[in-house]
């Protein structure tokens, strides 16, 4: 496998994911992979990136001062290319992949014929944008079907949770940070979680949801000791 990796014959491909336009979509395309690894090992949220800049009904929210905040337009943006209702973690790892496939093979089939220098470099950067802006309505077209999926259903079941025992699937609960994996005889709800830092929650902790915090739509939590009173 390594041989292969290390062999002449890789000298074209690694060029090309190196090269514009490709590198770009190769940077984010690593970070992107990088994340989703961490992620599955619970050192952080799969939404990590989200803001609430959208109200329930896909508008942005505008300052009192009636100034839109760099999140709002971001917000703003990502809900006129449909892009809203899921992770923005997602919407950048497909974005960077259909970006990436674009970009590498128009370079590995086109771009022998084009001279080095100032035009290479103009049609690299054209087709960046080109590439780009696919990537961004295949993405759209993508996540339509998707978006159901992370609907927020526990506000619907906030109430009828609480009290229930959950298991923590990250590395560490904390005001701002934290998950747990609630069993519901299907493949499981993973809700987000938080708890003071001193009580020290890890992974495979049990803890109890006392409270559900409609605006953050997370759960604070205790130990499933200190809730039975032990």
């Amino acid at each position: 496998m390594f041989v292969i990796l290390l062999s002449d014959s890789m000298d074209p491909f690694y060029q090309n994911v190196s090269s514009l336009p490709t590198a770009f979509f190769t940077f984010f395309l690593l970070i992107s992979v990088l994340f989703w690894l961490v992620a599955v090992l619970g050192f952080v949220d799969i939404d990590i990136l989200d803001f609430d800049s959208l109200g329930s009904d896909g508008a942005s929210a505008v300052h009192q001062d009636g100034v839109l905040s760099s999140p709002d337009v971001l917000a703003g943006l990502l809900l006129r290319l449909g892009l809203q209702g899921v992770p923005l973690t997602i919407i950048v790892s497909f974005v960077s992949l259909f970006g990436w496939l674009l970009s590498y093979y128009v370079v590995h089939f086109f771009f022998d014929a084009i001279p080095e220098g100032m035009l290479n470099f103009i049609a690299g950067l054209a087709v960046l944008l080109v590439a780009l802006l696919v990537a961004l309505i295949c993405t759209a077209i993508l996540i339509k079907p998707l978006r159901p999926l992370f609907k927020n259903s526990e506000q619907s079941t906030a109430k009828s949770m609480l009290g229930k025992t959950v298991l923590v699937r990250t590395s560490r609960v904390d005001l701002d940070f934290g998950e747990a994996t609630l069993e519901d005889g299907g493949a499981g709800l993973v809700l987000k979680i938080r708890a003071a830092t001193e009580q020290g929650f890890v992974k495979g902790d049990r803890v109890v949801l006392l409270e559900y915090v409609k605006e953050k739509n997370v759960y604070n939590v205790i130990s499933e000791n200190e809730f039975l009173g032990r």
